[in-house]
């Protein structure tokens, strides 16, 4: 793409079923890995340290994975251990999407400060 964005690396949402939200939501693809095998969701309420990633399959608490993203219009990968601090089960009756969040472990410094900076222009 002409702007050094990566379209595979990011998805951008409209929220057009709500009332009042009408802006559009970057949300970060997300990789993981684990002895479990590779899994994939979306990064979303991200923070130097750590982030929450929507899926249907969440880990379980406690649970460490190592984890790989790339910040839109950044142009760096993060890639670190993580250990799921909470999850969220699907539940129908919320209108809250199910995932987990995590804990970056062993992110290095200039990661996190790109994630701060980034953070605050969203």
């Amino acid at each position: 793409m002409a702007d050094g964005k990566n379209k595979d690396d990011y998805t951008v949402l409209r929220s057009d079923k709500r009332a009042h939200l009408r802006k559009q939501i970057l949300v970060i693809k997300v990789r993981g890995e684990d002895d479990k095998g590779v899994f994939f969701g979306y990064g979303k309420d991200i923070s130097r340290g750590g982030m929450f990633i929507t899926t249907v399959n969440p880990r379980k608490t406690g649970e460490e994975f190592d984890i790989a993203f790339k910040l839109a219009g950044e142009g760096i990968e993060v890639k670190c251990r993580c250990r799921v601090q909470w999850l969220r089960e699907y539940d129908p009756k919320i209108k809250y999407e199910p995932g987990m969040g995590i804990q970056f472990l062993n992110i290095e410094n200039e990661a996190a400060d790109k994630i701060e900076e980034w953070a605050k222009k969203q």
